[in-house]
């Protein structure tokens, strides 16, 4: 049985497939550098007469579904929009997925953004390693006085989406001894409970959080919720946090809430057109600390997702029970 792996996964992982008996073709997308869109894989599968294909960004729909003969789709992404179910579906393909692979990652990069943001770490390391000199006490005070941060410590933070990372992120900040109010109409009550948080409306956690964190699921109904009106809402003095989806705000109000100073700055790891153009103006503003879509860029997602999938795998060639699979029902 032929296996296309287009995902990244450990060395580790490879080996056991390889110790099943299987013809592994492993072609890591940050190895080569491709990202398969539309149709564009449907060749390499009927080239490469695969059996399995695992994937992360690459699209697999209707169209490479129909026209190839797979018989085990996987995704190590936890939701993923890239596959069409249905078309698996009807061709009685299993899909497998891996949830919570990068749930750790993307919370610590949260907790990150928000203490350098607090604490102008990104400013005071490149003020240091521009050419601004210390000639006396006066230019020293200076420099201390425009680096003054405030400590997150009694501060309220708004959490928007309370699932499994915006959760998480909340049991975190908890431990720094902050207020926590949450907007989730989906919120479980214990987990809000958990967290010592207050469930508000959207405009009220706007106006009373000194810092806002995004984590709500890209969906129809979040999307371009946070506009020119929420962010007028907000402090003048409070920070954004973004480290879901782009989709969920409206960009363009945000780039303007920080040219015009209505927020005071924003931390932010996803941007609606990636990868980042040099020409992005959110690049521009000292107020804003960018990283690239890495949130879930650790080892140990990788050594997650590695995992859950061997797993699969290899539930899937003794015939025993797949996990995390997202259409069961392939199988009555």
């Amino acid at each position: 049985m032929r296996v296309l792996i287009t995902a990244p996964l450990s060395e580790e992982a490879l080996e056991e497939l390889q110790s099943e008996s299987l013809d592994v073709d492993y072609q890591s997308w940050l190895e080569t550098g491709k990202l398969y869109l539309g149709d564009s894989l449907l060749p390499v599968i009927k080239d490469g007469n695969y059996d399995i294909v695992i994937v992360e960004g690459d699209e697999i729909k209707e169209d490479v579904i129909e026209g190839c003969e797979l018989k085990l789709i996987g995704s190590v992404r936890g939701s993923p929009n890239n596959i069409s179910i249905p078309a698996a579906t009807a061709k009685k393909i299993p899909v497998i997925s891996v949830p919570g692979r990068n749930t750790n990652a993307v919370v610590e990069l949260t907790i990150g953004l928000i203490l350098a943001q607090a604490r102008n770490i990104i400013s005071a390391e490149r003020l240091l390693k521009s050419e601004f000199y210390v000639d006396d006490f006066k230019d020293f005070g200076k420099m201390y006085n425009d680096l003054i941060g405030f400590e997150i410590k009694g501060r309220t933070v708004g959490i928007i989406g309370l699932g499994q990372i915006g959760y998480e992120v909340a049991k975190r900040l908890k431990s720094f001894g902050v207020q926590i109010l949450v907007t989730d109409p989906y919120a479980d009550n214990s987990r809000v409970k958990d967290v010592n948080g207050t469930v508000v409306e959207l405009d009220e956690l706007l106006k009373q959080s000194d810092i806002v964190s995004v984590h709500c699921t890209p969906t129809e109904e979040t999307r371009g919720m946070l506009g020119a009106r929420e962010f007028g809402l907000m402090k003048k003095t409070a920070i954004f946090i973004n480290t879901a989806r782009a989709s969920i705000t409206n960009e363009y109000a945000l780039l303007e809430a920080l040219k015009t100073g209505m927020i005071a700055g924003a931390g932010l790891d996803v941007f609606s057109m990636e990868p980042v153009d040099s020409d992005n103006e959110f690049l521009e503003l000292d107020s804003v600390v960018v990283t690239p879509h890495f949130g879930g860029n650790t080892k140990e997602t990788i050594h997650r997702q590695s995992t859950a999938i061997v797993s699969n795998i290899k539930a899937f060639l003794k015939g025993e029970k797949l996990t995390h699979i997202l259409n069961p029902e392939v199988f009555e």
